[in-house]
């Protein structure tokens, strides 16, 4: 497979490695016996940082690989290919 890489992959690596940061300071709490609400709130926030590099790293790759793929088409289907992207942020 050949390299693939986005503007967006830089920032989606730092953001990973902050969310790796705080999984190291959560394993901490719990091997040090922190309250299990203050457990609960920074695995959220874990989860939730790796949720959002993923739905970046997808948006990214709709955004730019779809176009490339499908390349010019007519207006009907740009539409649906718009749409299916829009449709993919609730994922």
């Amino acid at each position: 497979m050949t390299a693939h890489r986005h503007a967006s992959h830089p920032a989606i690596a730092r953001r990973l490695k902050r969310a790796e940061g705080h999984l190291r300071s959560v394993i901490e709490m719990i091997e040090t016996g922190r309250p299990c609400l203050d457990i609960a709130q920074q695995l959220h926030a874990v989860e939730k940082a790796v949720s959002n590099a993923k739905r970046t790293l997808i948006h990214d790759h709709l955004d730019h690989c779809l176009d490339r793929t499908v390349g010019a088409v007519a207006a009907d289907t740009q539409r649906s290919v718009d749409e299916f992207k829009e449709i993919a942020k609730y994922l």
